[in-house]
């Protein structure tokens, strides 16, 4: 028999969505502050020249630069107040969640609930401060040593440069704190899915215009068509699969009252580092390619450089076995991060509860450990599927980053997140609903 739960989910319809009014003044939230995203993706930092910036970066996409304009929907490209986008931000909290495991300080906040949750997010503001100005002081160095894209070179541009980057950084990351407060939350990945989203139709007409011009064939857009549906599907399964271990509750006494022992489930997704480990990947393999572009010509650049550079092309043997293997070492790694099996285990203990046939404690810590561990497997098989087919793709027919297997993992799982948050409104408008009419019931008697 359905739960009270799974029987309101079951009723949730277009009426009902109509009539929830907070959850619609929401989403319009939420729309305004994307549109202000998109607008500051095409306000240019000033001093800058935007012919030789299209001009370089056109010789220079194929590095780091090309996958952190996905991210930033165009705004690398072209040199906007958002080029650096949220990046800081989010390597800022990783940076704080693999704090926690190391230092005893961080992790008795994270214990202290919401006073030390808020404090570990001032943390997590700080540390994007300093990260943002060291990459924003290091991009307007490079733009100053490539050829003329700057009018005027000098401190001041660096420093006005600086300044605006920065400012754009936390102004996002505010943007997107508000959209998770006041919006349908999710702020900082709706940020990066809207920058990908928005960016994606260039890519399509783009891919159009090859095969117009004969550069790819029909049967390959085809091909990448069918993929990309394929691959999508794949995602969403995958993304929901989880193994549910059994937990079992004793029958306890409060007071007079006695309660019957009751069974829930510790679900365990397969895919708990999320899309960290392919952003990690891509980000440490493209470095080479990045270093060269700034070089300005490659004849000048180390040999060493050149010849790392060549071997970690793409479709290169050792890059597809680097990307591999770094993005199973970052899913072991931060599932290991992000899930603690033996705080798990003591917090089952503390409220009761076991895994049949399992016990409690230590041996519980050793099992969830085990399941954990074969499902981590899974995942990672999973994720380095879903990115080496698209990435066959890019290197062998040049079909552009958005059709990758970041791009598509960040688009899917976003949208089921966001589909996710306006589901859990429409319910809450529904119980309040419910709550109301059981109040004018109660006062009619």
């Amino acid at each position: 028999m359905a739960s009270a739960a799974e029987q309101l989910a079951s009723n949730l319809n277009f009426s009902a969505f109509l009539k929830a009014d907070e959850l619609k003044k929401r989403i319009w939230f939420t729309l305004g502050a994307l549109l202000v995203y998109r607008l500051g993706t095409y306000v240019p930092v000033p001093g800058i020249n935007p012919d030789a910036l299209a001009e370089a970066f056109r010789n220079a996409q194929t590095g780091i630069l090309g996958l952190f304009n996905m991210f930033s929907g165009g705004a690398v490209g072209r040199m906007a107040i958002f080029a650096l986008n949220i990046m800081p931000y989010i390597s800022a909290s990783i940076i704080i969640q693999l704090m926690t495991s190391v230092s005893k300080r961080l992790e008795a906040l994270k214990k202290e609930g919401e006073s030390g949750r808020k404090q570990l997010n001032q943390y997590t503001r700080y540390l994007t401060l300093v990260l943002a100005i060291f990459q924003a002081w290091g991009i307007s160095i490079g733009l100053q040593g490539s050829g003329n894209i700057v009018s005027e070179p000098g401190l001041f541009f660096v420093l006005s440069c600086t300044i605006t980057l920065v400012g754009g950084t936390m102004f996002l990351m505010w943007l997107g704190e508000q959209i998770t407060q006041r919006g349908i939350g999710n702020g900082i990945s709706l940020i990066i899915f809207a920058g990908i989203v928005a960016e994606l139709p260039r890519a399509i007409a783009g891919t159009l215009e090859l095969g117009r011009q004969g550069a790819i064939s029909t049967v390959l857009i085809l091909t990448i068509i069918a993929m990309s549906i394929l691959v999508t599907m794949f995602i969403v399964f995958m993304e929901r699969a989880q193994r549910r271990l059994l937990i079992q509750y004793p029958k306890r006494q409060v007071g007079m009252q006695v309660y019957e022992g009751q069974s829930s489930h510790l679900p365990l997704k397969l895919n708990t580092a999320g899309v960290i480990p392919p952003i990690f990947a891509s980000s440490l393999l493209l470095l080479p390619a990045t270093v060269l572009s700034f070089q300005g010509q490659a004849a000048g650049a180390p040999a060493w450089l050149t010849t790392m550079s060549a071997m970690l092309g793409h479709g290169q043997p050792l890059f597809i076995a680097l990307y591999l293997a770094l993005i199973v070492f970052f899913c072991f790694f931060y599932t290991a991060i992000v899930f603690n099996p033996t705080e798990t285990a003591d917090n089952l203990r503390k409220h009761g509860g076991f895994i049949p046939g399992i016990r409690p404690g230590e041996r519980t810590a050793v099992h969830i450990d085990y399941v954990l561990t074969r499902v981590t497997v899974v995942g990672a098989a999973y994720l380095s599927l879903v990115c080496l087919i698209p990435e066959v793709l890019i290197s062998y027919a040049a079909v552009p980053f958005y059709f990758g297997g970041t791009s598509l993992l960040i688009v899917v799982t976003v949208t089921m997140d966001t589909v996710s948050q306006i589901q859990g409104h429409l319910m809450a408008h529904q119980y309040e609903g419910l709550i109301k009419k059981s109040k004018l019931k109660g006062g009619r008697r």
